[in-house]
């Protein structure tokens, strides 16, 4: 997968926005204010989402090309090597991060997404 694919993937879902809260390169992906995904647009190779944290530990020791998010909570956030995994993982990646963000907003706003 690349970038723009993976950028596509996290606007597709609803209500998410992207901006650069950081700096002119760190992109971010959010849902109600809260972001989900990230990426450094000077190495879109590595492309960093929330996780649950047994399921980040999962993912590390089954692929080589997920690690430890760099910059990021490493108990919660994992930096997936997109160009190197299946369009199918990198996908569901995103889409369990942005639904580990939604799970934690307040029940009224869930309800806007169907959770």
């Amino acid at each position: 997968m690349n970038i723009e694919d993976a950028r596509l993937f996290c606007l597709s879902m609803q209500g998410a926005t992207e901006d650069f809260p950081f700096d002119e390169t760190t992109l971010v992906f959010r849902v109600e204010g809260k972001i989900f995904a990230c990426v450094d647009l000077m190495n879109t190779s590595w492309f960093c989402v929330k996780c649950d944290p047994e399921r980040a530990i999962e993912l590390r020791e089954a692929y080589e090309h997920i690690a430890p998010a760099w910059h990021w909570n490493k108990k919660y956030w994992n930096q997936l090597d997109i160009e190197h995994l299946s369009d199918e993982l990198v996908c569901d990646c995103i889409a369990h991060s942005y639904d580990e963000v939604l799970k934690k907003l307040p029940k009224k706003v869930r309800v806007k997404y169907g959770r």
